[in-house]
Order: C-alpha cells, then structure tokens, then sequence
C-alpha cells in the first residue's frame, strides 16, 4: 500500500474512471490520495457528478504514469466514510485544498479504496501486481 502511496505523490495527476448513471465510462484527472486508519483514501466534493458516480458505482479504476515511462493501474472498490476526522486527515495532506473544503462543510467527501488491485507496468520490465 505504501508503494502506491508513494507513487501518488510522486506523480499527484493521476486519472479517475467511473461510471455514471447511463453505464457510460467517465474519466478525469484527480490528483488527491491519503492515508488514514491502514487505508488509501481518495477526496472530492459532494456537488460532483464523481461523487454521485461513486455512491452509486462504486468499482473504479485510476491510471498514473511516472517521467520514466512507466505506469501504475489500479481498480478499487471507492466506499464513502463520513466521519469528520477521515474528512479532516485527508484534507490534511493537502492543505492547498483547505480554502476550497472543509472537513465540515458539508461538501467534501472522502472514500477510502477497499479490494485494491493495482498493477506497475512500463515497456521495459513485467507488470509487478499488489493487492490488499
């Protein structure tokens, strides 16, 4: 789990597929993940049609590359937490987005990443696959 983590911030524009209410595939770059209670979690806004995607589809799938021509997929269930101090922890990773959310604002949202699957690829080597 560390190792995609680290990833993440090591490559913080990653893309976010989903589905949305007519089974058509969405795709969007994003760029927030965290750590918090042994797992990875993910943050957007609840006015987003990404959220409504996830609340009702929860399966997705993000795709990230590295400036070494690799690259990481990862499929997840997205389940939403609630809880203020999950909201606050995230955001506290990234308190660039602290004048755009608050924990309690009603709007921000975190989901933690259950069932991960997750691939490191690049031309040049085997994939290398972790799951937790």
């Amino acid at each position: 789990m560390d190792e995609i983590l680290d990833y993440l911030k090591k490559n913080p524009t990653y893309f976010l597929a989903t589905v949305d209410g007519d089974g058509d595939p969405q795709v969007r770059p994003f760029g927030t993940i965290a750590k918090f209670e042994g797992r990875l979690y993910i943050q957007t806004g609840k006015v987003k049609p990404v959220s409504d995607q996830m609340l009702a589809h929860p399966r997705i799938a993000i795709c990230a590359t590295d400036d070494t021509g690799g690259w990481l997929r990862l499929e997840a269930d997205a389940l939403l937490d609630d809880r203020l101090e999950a909201r606050q922890a995230v955001l506290d990773e990234y308190p660039e987005l602290q004048g755009m959310y608050a924990a309690d604002d009603g709007n921000c949202e975190v989901f933690a990443l259950h069932n991960v699957h997750a691939t490191f690829c690049s031309f040049t080597a085997e994939p290398r696959t972790l799951e937790f």
